[in-house]
């Protein structure tokens, strides 16, 4: 079994928390949400899809990576309001500190765990298909990096 490097996710955890004092600010011409919402939106797209990959099952994983996320895999980058988080990761309308932490911790452990996961555990991604753990680093330093951008931007103002 293959293991992963998850360094970089657990540097982009650290940033993240060294964000929650601030989760309160604010800036409408960057963003809609607050950099509370973009942190709890990134903890609940960490634990969500280790989750989804721990219960999946590799024999039913297809290579059905689609070019949109090859681009952006390639690219590193995801273009900022082009997609609408499903509502299983959308933060609620209060967000709480505490909330944060929790997850946070809880996104700790999960990935900690991608490396006792088989190759092809998988989440399937509704744009660009099934996402194994070759490619799941990737995705969740991409993803986070994405919102760390904007919160750094909202705070810049």
């Amino acid at each position: 079994m293959k293991t992963v490097n998850i360094s970089t996710l657990e540097n982009r955890l650290k940033t993240l928390e060294s964000y929650i004092p601030h989760s309160k600010s604010i800036e409408i011409t960057i963003s809609k949400a607050d950099v509370a919402w973009h942190l709890d939106h990134s903890l609940k797209v960490i634990n969500a899809v280790a989750k989804s990959m721990e219960t999946s099952d590799p024999t039913l994983f297809r290579n059905n990576f689609t070019l949109i996320g090859k681009i952006c895999f390639k690219l590193g980058f995801f273009p900022k309001g082009k997609a609408k988080a499903p509502k299983y990761v959308q933060p609620p309308e209060v967000i709480l500190d505490s909330a944060i932490v929790s997850q946070l911790a809880e996104a700790r452990q999960h990935i900690k765990g991608i490396n006792s996961l088989e190759e092809n555990a998988y989440f399937r991604h509704p744009l660009f298909g099934h996402i194994n753990k070759k490619r799941v680093i990737r995705f969740l330093d991409t993803h986070t990096n994405h919102h760390l951008k904007i919160v750094k931007s909202i705070l810049k103002k």
